[in-house]
């Protein structure tokens, strides 16, 4: 069996670091989803594909699949860049700003 290790990315529709401080296995497909000829939905045969285990840690993570045989792909996340001036909605309408506001 082949797994993933990853840590999920943050939702671009938020602001918020929310789901994203643990560790995710997610299992590889093991076959392909076949089209269903009367009501045209896709489906598949292998049930891993529907398992996500959530660990606090990558070493726990490791330690699982490595304790179940699991040969595994680990994913790094990415370094955030950090914000260097934090500007919020109220610096729109400053005094200090550099140029005038327009829409």
């Amino acid at each position: 069996m082949r797994a993933r290790i990853y840590k999920p990315a943050r939702n671009a529709m938020t602001s918020g670091m929310a789901k994203t401080r643990k560790w995710v296995l997610e299992y590889a497909p093991a076959s392909s989803r076949e089209v269903d000829p009367l009501m045209g939905w896709t489906s598949s045969d292998d049930t891993q594909s529907q398992v996500r285990l959530k660990f606090d840690t990558k070493e726990e993570a490791l330690d699982y699949a490595k304790d179940n045989g699991i040969e595994v792909q680990v994913s790094e996340p990415h370094k955030r860049k950090p914000n260097l001036r934090s500007r919020g909605y109220g610096e729109n309408f400053a005094t200090d700003r550099r140029a005038p506001w327009t829409h």
